[in-house]
């Protein structure tokens, strides 16, 4: 299995802001992973053009279908078909 993911492998929806949104290049694209830690290593692998695009991932909080994800390991965060990564960069003014 490729960290790109294969069709047995959940789909959804990875949506970026602020930062993440200029790095990636794009709002959101779509995910075929088990995992977060999956998801965003095809993301980088993705993006792999873009260095900053890691390194602002390296800083970003996530939300999985609504759920904040906080210091859980990336590995045990399950994706679901159909369901939506938010990948949230720092805010000023918190």
């Amino acid at each position: 299995m490729t960290a790109g993911g294969t069709a047995e492998e959940p789909g959804g929806l990875i949506r970026y802001w602020a930062a993440a949104r200029a790095e990636a290049g794009t709002a959101q694209e779509p995910y075929r992973a088990r995992t977060l830690a999956g998801a965003l290593t095809a993301a980088r692998e993705r993006h792999a053009d873009r260095p900053r695009f890691a390194q602002v991932l390296g800083v970003c909080s996530f939300l999985v279908d609504g759920e904040p994800v906080g210091t859980r390991d990336h590995a045990t965060v399950t994706l679901a078909e159909g369901g939506t990564v938010e990948v949230l960069p720092p805010f000023a003014g918190g």
